[in-house]
């Protein structure tokens, strides 16, 4: 992401950042040194990226996709209140509230190959009947067959974030 500081004399405290035409515009206080303004960067980058990446997100074409799945791998038999992306779950790809009957999945699955995105909502699903990691549960999780070439993906995924 191309990033362009503006320095202004007229700010003392406040680092605030938007995006222009592709570009982040960060504009920060004239007296702040780089090497102080480049957590503030990292953490408004971030935020900006989530708030982008919510954009392109389709709540509908992931509630479509959680229906065709729960009668393939359920016979049709789950139900829930809600599922959506998120993009608060930075550690977790997916969390289910089985009492809530809500589904929630993380916007970093959503550029990740579609039999990974399909094994992530399967294994939410599969909290619906079980909302423990048992035997039980991995029966129902492994009824889809590429569980674990999905698991090995994620894998690699969080190797590859631990060595960045």
């Amino acid at each position: 992401m191309e990033i362009k500081i503006i320095r202004s004399r007229n700010r003392s405290k406040t680092i605030q950042a938007r995006m222009v035409q592709g570009v982040m515009e960060v504009r920060a206080p004239a007296g702040m040194s780089d090497k102080e303004l480049q957590p503030h960067i990292e953490r408004l980058r971030r935020r900006l990226e989530r708030k982008q990446a919510r954009k392109t997100l389709d709540d509908v074409g992931l509630e479509q996709r959680a229906q065709a799945l729960n009668q393939q791998y359920f016979g049709g038999k789950l139900e829930w209140n809600s599922i959506r992306w998120v993009t608060n779950q930075n550690k977790r790809y997916g969390s289910c509230t089985p009492a809530d009957k809500t589904i929630r999945i993380s916007h970093r699955i959503a550029s990740m190959p579609a039999f990974v995105r399909d094994y992530v909502i399967v294994h939410e699903l599969a909290h619906l009947l079980e909302a423990n990691h048992g035997p039980d549960f991995w029966k129902l999780v492994y009824q889809y067959e590429r569980t674990e070439r999905a698991c090995g993906y994620l894998m690699a995924v969080g190797i590859e974030d631990l060595e960045l």
